[in-house]
Parts: structure tokens; C-alpha cells; sequence
């Protein structure tokens, strides 16, 4: 799985696709993060989450990682002169595995869609040990409305959505997976949730106490 060629249109792509809805989703939760020293951001994409966190917590270090090169640039090139304590590191996930309980904070938008059922689980567990005992964890993706509508509007636009990203960037996954239960399974309890656009993305504040599991 690679972003790579997309990487040079991704972010024209989103502003004409999505306008700013997308990064006011990716925002929700920002402020949760204050006092945590280590954040992990998994699936940092074109990076347009990064210069926000940086510059709300200039006193955190963030640690970046993609599994394309030309993303993690193009996040690098965004985030300018503010990179004094941003780390953008070249791995995939599940193969590179973080160090255990070494962050405060993990975020993951817009890339645990990326992945099946059997490759999340995984993903996750990698993600949930490197967190520490009392981490937190915001996930913002794409989601499925429970009925109506706005169900059978979400399942349309998520058959289009996987039908050009499969064969361009290799994604495996067919559809979304909601990872609520594979979070509760590691300690996370959900705390908020907000929905945008229809129930079509949500952003999510999860904790875990050091007395989880």
C-alpha cells in the first residue's frame, strides 16, 4: 500500500473534494491532547493536522509516520519552520513496530479505513501497546450511518471511494471497519464522538487508564 502518486495532488484533491470539512473533523479533539509529551501520529498522509498540533503544543514531541515517501514530503514541506520537535519517520504498518508504552497520545485520521478486519486488528494492537498506560487516542474516518439515508449515502460514496483508491494506491481494504471494539479490547473507552457531514466521517476522543486491562 502506497500513496505515492497521489501524493502531488492530494491536497488540491481534498480542497476541491471536501473543501475544509475534513481537516475541521481531523481538529475536533485537538485540544484533548494538551499535557501529553509524545504524541504518535499513524497515517500522517500529506500532513495537514501536523502545523496545528505543532504550533496548539509547541512543547510535545510528534512523531510522523507513512508508508509513502512523497506523503511524508509533502507533510514536511507543509509544516515548514515549525519541525524543531517533529520526527517523520518512512515505515508501514503492521510491519514497523513502535517502541512499547513511549507515547502519550496516538492519532490515527483518515488511515485505519485503509486496512481489513484481520490487518486492523493487528494495526491497532501495535498502535494500543505503544501507547502508555493512560494514553489517549483520536480517530477521525470515514463511517457507516446506522440506518436511512444517510446509510445508503455513506455506502455509495464508500463503494466509490475504494473503487479508485484500491487499484491506485493498493489500499486492501473493501470497506470500512469500525475499530470501536477492537479499541474497548486494549483499554480504550470512547469518551466523545462527532459527526460531520451526514454521519459520513467521525472524529472520536478515546482514553485508556492505567488500570485497563
Amino acid at each position: 500500500m502506497s500513496f505515492d502518486r497521489l501524493a502531488p495532488h492530494y491536497t488540491w484533491m481534498e480542497a476541491v473534494l471536501a473543501g475544509r470539512r475534513l481537516q475541521r473533523a481531523r481538529l475536533a479533539w485537538l485540544d484533548r491532547l494538551a499535557g501529553a509529551q509524545r504524541i504518535l501520529v499513524a497515517g500522517v498522509g500529506h500532513g495537514p493536522f501536523v502545523p496545528a498540533c505543532a504550533r496548539r503544543f509547541p512543547k510535545s514531541e510528534l512523531v510522523c509516520v507513512d508508508a509513502s515517501a512523497r506523503m511524508l514530503a509533502a507533510a514536511r514541506q507543509r509544516l515548514g519552520s515549525a519541525a524543531a520537535n517533529v520526527r517523520f519517520i518512512h515505515a508501514t504498518l503492521p510491519a514497523w513496530t513502535p517502541p512499547p508504552e513511549s507515547f502519550d497520545a496516538v492519532v490515527t485520521h483518515f488511515f485505519l479505513d485503509c486496512f481489513p478486519p484481520a490487518e486492523l486488528r493487528e494495526v491497532i494492537g501495535l498502535l494500543a501497546a505503544a501507547a502508555r498506560p493512560e494514553a489517549r487516542w483520536l480517530v477521525t474516518d470515514f463511517a457507516v450511518p446506522a440506518r436511512g439515508w444517510k446509510r445508503q449515502r455513506a455506502r455509495a460514496i464508500h463503494a466509490l471511494m475504494y473503487a479508485f483508491f484500491r487499484p491506485v494506491t493498493r489500499v486492501r481494504a473493501q470497506r470500512v471497519t469500525p475499530p470501536d471494539a477492537l479499541l474497548r479490547a486494549h483499554g480504550f473507552a470512547l469518551q466523545a464522538r462527532r459527526a460531520f457531514e451526514w454521519g459520513l466521517v467521525q472524529s472520536d476522543f478515546w482514553t485508556r487508564s492505567a488500570s485497563a486491562g
